[in-house]
């Protein structure tokens, strides 16, 4: 039997080699559980998981002696969304409903998930079982236990699945929230690779949240790491995924930050991946998608210098007629191309089916007066063409110290840049931005992305590009992400992000457009509160009318695996691109008899959709 047995080295916790600013402890592994045997299959592999009733499911007594491997971490798992069901007009059904608009809340309950489904997709439905997992030992034992009897099994940190990949029911979670440790170090050097420059770093348990991370690393440590636009997304899930966040043309992606990471893997082995230590699955997890390897714990990513100031644009304009929008349309594509693809600026520029254009960015490494003259040329070609408009907003152009960007101070609670956790004795670091309220507890009607090349920007395709975009409006608004494609990224950024398991389409895209529609909190079965299926269908149609449109000029786009059609037929291809078969094989080393299942993950197609069934190959 091959044994991959890699001990975390003790130097690396010398003071000597990694002074630290410590947030809240990281416990240290006994050494047996990093030497373990590298997954062999010595009997066939289980051709159907197991579910509740069924034979095979465990005793009473085996789930007693999982309990007293994790003590109180393994929860026998109930939804709050069953007292609506028994009882519509309770009063706590009706806070539940109000509670299902804070993000907060659906983090920390077990039960939930951050979108609540999909229309004729999926459904969140709770797990039988829950490891609330506390230390690495606790998914040890939670992983082996599934394992051992046949269950399936799933992951859940932050659970911002769009596709549903956080919840199954009649499975086990484990359930890394509780796992929420940072640490900061002044010179960090990855396990097994001295010689190695050392780098600023922050190590972050599998459950932390963007927000308290941006609090470590930039309020109090004065450092940038690359993470989620979204404050309350999982770190694991988004750097497992790809993760693109609002300054990602300068910083690049979450996973080309990506240092070390410590994973537990199938054989219930807790192994060190880096650039040397298990080198494929390390960039197997960066990008190849959450859930699909092994169980993240620890995740340790590179801290970048912080700029001097962060800072925002948003503006509408209202075209007075569709002629006049289709050449606004033209007039803002080609100031993207003249001012917009480079490292300074991110986010979107969304195009309306009211012929309106939002301008909704950000920026970095610019003064407020240096941001406003790169728009006055914009603005001064718009306002000279009166025909083309009917009403402007007013022109909102901000800016702040770096370090204060996602500081909870007074003056932005009150003016509503941000918005926090509402319930009594919430952390104040529980911060949002209230435009990523509409995503707690939606259900989607549908949802897809895909990557528009810089060559769209060139002079003879302009026209195209805008007339797609206009097209594509007529039937739902189009969002424009410039942070999501890295054209125009700095040469280092770019190679960061090339040796990432994302498809790499990103890599010569300008921006990821996207489109969807989603419902407020239902739920089916509840009276009164479920979902609006009709209006889904709809709404389902009109997206895939405005994806044809777009998808003429940019037949290969791909799709961002994070952000994308549940539906996607090519999926292998739209996600991961080549890096597909390589990812495969990794797949088939650290998990061969596919324990971890997530809907069109890496290996999913050898299942039955429900993960439950394997299939004949």
């Amino acid at each position: 039997m091959h044994w991959n047995c890699k001990v975390l080295s003790t130097k690396c916790e010398s003071p000597a080699r990694r002074r630290l600013l410590q947030l809240v402890g990281l416990p240290l592994l006994p050494r047996a559980l990093l030497c373990a045997p590298l997954a062999i299959s010595a009997t066939p592999p289980p051709s159907v998981r197991v579910r509740p009733g069924q034979a095979g499911w465990p005793s009473t007594s085996r789930w007693q002696q999982l309990a007293q491997q994790v003590g109180d971490a393994l929860i026998e798992v109930r939804s709050p969304l069953d007292e609506c069901l028994q009882a519509l007009e309770s009063e706590a059904c009706t806070r539940l409903f109000k509670a299902l608009k804070n993000p907060y809340f659906l983090g920390d309950e077990v039960a939930l998930t951050q979108t609540l489904g999909w229309v004729d997709a999926w459904t969140s439905r709770p797990s039988a079982y829950a490891v609330a997992a506390r230390h690495t030992a606790d998914v040890v034992a939670a992983v082996n236990f599934a394992r051992e009897h046949r269950l399936r099994l799933v992951v859940k940190g932050g659970g911002h699945s769009y596709q549903g990949t956080s919840n199954a029911a009649d499975s086990l979670l484990v359930w890394t929230r509780r796992m929420n440790d940072i640490r900061l170090h002044d010179a960090f050097v990855a396990d097994g690779c001295a010689g190695t420059p050392p780098c600023r770093a922050v190590s972050v348990g599998a459950g932390a949240l963007w927000a308290h991370v941006y609090d470590a690393v930039t309020t109090q440590g004065a450092g940038y790491v690359q993470g989620g636009g979204c404050m309350t997304v999982g770190v694991a899930g988004l750097v497992q995924s790809g993760g693109f966040g609002s300054f990602s043309k300068a910083f690049g992606t979450a996973a080309g930050s990506l240092i070390e990471a410590e994973v537990v893997t199938a054989d219930g082995a807790v192994r060190i991946a880096n650039a040397r230590t298990n080198p494929e699955l390390f960039w197997a997890l960066k990008g190849g998608g959450g859930g699909a390897f092994g169980v993240v714990t620890r995740l340790t990513l590179r801290v970048h210098p912080l700029p001097e100031t962060f800072g925002a644009v948003n503006l509408t304009i209202k075209a007075a007629s569709p002629a006049g929008f289709r050449r606004l349309i033209a007039m803002a594509i080609e100031f993207c191309e003249r001012s917009l693809v480079g490292p300074h600026w991110g986010e979107q520029l969304r195009f309306r089916g009211d012929d309106a254009l939002m301008v909704a960015m950000v920026f970095q490494g610019l003064t407020r007066s240096e941001a406003v003259a790169v728009w006055e040329p914009f603005l001064d070609a718009v306002d000279a063409a009166p025909d083309l408009h009917v009403e402007f907003s007013p022109l909102k152009i901000v800016s702040t110290s770096a370090r204060d960007f996602w500081a909870p101070t007074l003056i932005k609670r009150a003016l509503g840049f941000v918005a926090s956790d509402d319930r009594p004795g919430a952390p104040k670091g529980n911060l949002f931005w209230p435009g990523d309220q509409g995503q707690a507890g939606q259900v989607l009607h549908g949802f897809a992305s895909t990557w528009l090349p810089a060559s769209l920007l060139q002079p003879d395709r302009q026209a195209a590009l805008s007339d797609a975009i206009f097209a594509a409006t007529r039937y739902r608004i189009v969002s424009l992400h410039l942070n999501k494609g890295l054209a125009g990224a700095p040469a280092e950024t770019i190679a960061a992000a090339r040796d990432t398991a994302t498809n790499p389409v990103m890599l010569d895209a300008f921006a990821l457009m996207i489109t969807g529609a989603e419902g407020p909190p239902a739920y089916p079965g509840i009276p009164g509160r479920e979902p609006d299926v009709a209006l889904a269908r709809r709404h389902a149609a009109a997206i895939r009318h405005a994806m044809a449109e777009v998808r003429r000029v940019a037949p290969d786009g791909g799709a961002y695996v994070s952000e994308s059609d549940y539906f996607e037929a090519d999926w292998q291809r739209a996600f991961w691109g080549d890096n597909y078969t390589r990812l495969l094989a990794v797949k088939q080393r650290y998990d061969p008899d596919g324990l971890f299942f997530t809907h069109h993950g890496v290996g999913s197609e050898r299942w039955s959709a429900d993960g439950f069934t394997a299939l004949e190959t």
